[in-house]
């Protein structure tokens, strides 16, 4: 059965499909990501263990500690007093994504194509935060902590993901702690959390109140075997599986997403068709998006508007023509390494990860 949303959050998120896990997982469909920044009641809501009480802000402390020289426990006010105030739009995405479309299926959260969204996120370089506190040299890796605990294993750290230094003294990296112009929402994280733009949504430890600076990779809870990691060499259904042979996801492939029309639409025949969505990648941008109307028969190269920022959304655009009967949309963006999406099958692996298959929406012209 679904984990049991309470009242208040079936209130706030009335577009999100509660996934069938012990922990609070939900997305919306693919139509109600339209906007350019992701609203909150359509935003996915992704856990892996419990949701922690969260008492009042002004209680909230960040410890820095580990790789430094100055340890510091800072409170929200001192951060936004202490440190330039920031504002970073950013693609937020599940690794998982897409995962219920793989083939063969893989166990995990059944992510459909939702999990997914943009939003301005405003704090505070990691990197100002980390000169403060004065990196030793032995400091190669974050880890981040948080006070949700494991629901299959009471007491245990439900996660503790980190990132490499390079990342974390990148301008783009933020200590957040509001969402699209709000104070950021608990169910998002709240009061704290880290944004990793171009990296899966693991990496942004959601209530963050406490960063490590580590003198090799990061060891926590799924940060270990194949958690968050994708295969070095090819690797099928049935083959043995090393996670000596498995690197840390640290860049989400390209991937677009058709926001409208929506699936099941009906369009009346002699008049174009105007499809829209957005393009995204990871640490390489967006080049282009072709569409097709007829399954991938044939291809119209669709407009791309500029991004917002360096790692949001780019809108996609283009007037199809569609013949009368069954209409088959597809999307296929590639990046400026000429990487494009792939459009049968994406490479297989056992944890479902990063699955950038290209998007269809059925529909039928009459």
């Amino acid at each position: 059965m679904p984990h049991p949303a309470p009242d208040a959050v079936l209130a706030s998120k009335p577009r999100l499909r509660w996934l069938d896990d012990d922990a609070l997982n939900g997305e919306p469909d693919a139509a109600a990501l339209d906007a350019a920044l992701t609203p909150e009641d359509a935003f996915f809501v992704r856990n892996n263990g419990d949701m922690p009480a969260i008492g009042a802000a002004g209680d909230w402390r960040l410890e820095v500690s580990g790789e430094v020289h100055r340890p510091l426990s800072l409170t929200l006010a001192d951060l936004a007093r202490d440190f330039p105030v920031v504002d970073v739009t950013a693609v937020l995405e599940c690794a998982g994504n897409g995962r219920a479309f793989l083939s063969p299926p893989v166990p995990g959260a059944q992510w459909r194509h939702g999990a997914v969204g943009c939003a301005r996120w405003t704090g505070v370089r990691m990197r100002d935060v980390l000169e403060r506190a004065g990196l030793t040299e032995a400091a190669i890796y974050t880890a981040h902590h948080s006070p949700d605990r494991s629901l299959t294993a009471p007491g245990k750290p439900a996660l503790s993901r980190g990132i490499p230094i390079e990342k974390a003294l990148a301008p783009e990296t933020l200590l957040a702690f509001a969402m699209n112009g709000e104070p950021l929402p608990a169910l998002h994280g709240g009061p704290l959390r880290v944004v990793v733009p171009g990296y899966p949504g693991s990496a942004w430890q959601k209530w963050l109140d406490r960063l490590e600076i580590r003198d090799c990779e990061h060891d926590g809870e799924k940060m270990r075997g194949t958690d968050y990691r994708l295969p070095i060499k090819p690797l099928g259904p049935g083959d043995a599986v090393d996670p000596a042979d498995f690197a840390v996801i640290t860049d989400m492939p390209v991937k677009s997403l058709i926001t409208t029309p929506a699936a099941g639409f009906t369009h009346a025949v002699g008049r174009p068709l105007g499809v829209a969505g957005w393009a995204w990648s990871g640490a390489t941008p967006v080049a282009g998006v072709r569409l097709s109307a007829d399954g991938g028969a044939t291809w119209t190269e669709a407009d791309l508007a500029p991004a917002a920022d360096t790692f949001a959304w780019r809108r996609f655009s283009a007037a199809l023509a569609v013949p009368a009967g069954p209409v088959m949309l597809v999307a296929v963006a590639r990046d400026l390494a000429g990487r494009d999406q792939p459009l049968d099958a994406a490479p297989w692996n056992p944890r479902g990860y990063c699955n950038n298959l290209a998007h269809r929406v059925d529909g039928v012209a009459a």
